[in-house]
């Protein structure tokens, strides 16, 4: 008998991991930035989490793309990373 996540890609477990883990980072930053209940230090938090949020977004993909390179084309492959540049670029101020 298998279990259901036997069945489950290795690449999709990390990426719903960083997932988890970046969610728990935002949590722990919204009760920080209560608990310290001060606009200025609330700002700086903001702050880390706008690095935060571009890492886990780019590693997340490339995980991805790693797990699905046996199944793509060098084509399609050079295409989505040009897309997640661009998304990169786009995002930037």
């Amino acid at each position: 008998m298998k279990t259901w996540f036997v069945t489950i890609e290795a690449a999709l477990l990390v990426m719903v991991g960083l997932r988890v883990v970046s969610g728990l980072i935002e949590l722990t930053a919204a009760g920080l930035m209560l608990r310290l209940n001060s606009v200025e230090k609330a700002v700086g938090i903001n702050a880390l989490l706008a690095i935060i949020g571009p890492t886990v977004l780019v590693t997340s993909i490339a995980i991805g793309l790693v797990g699905m390179s046996d199944r793509l084309s060098v084509t399609k492959l050079v295409l989505i990373g040009a897309g997640v540049v661009l998304i990169l670029i786009g995002i930037r101020k």
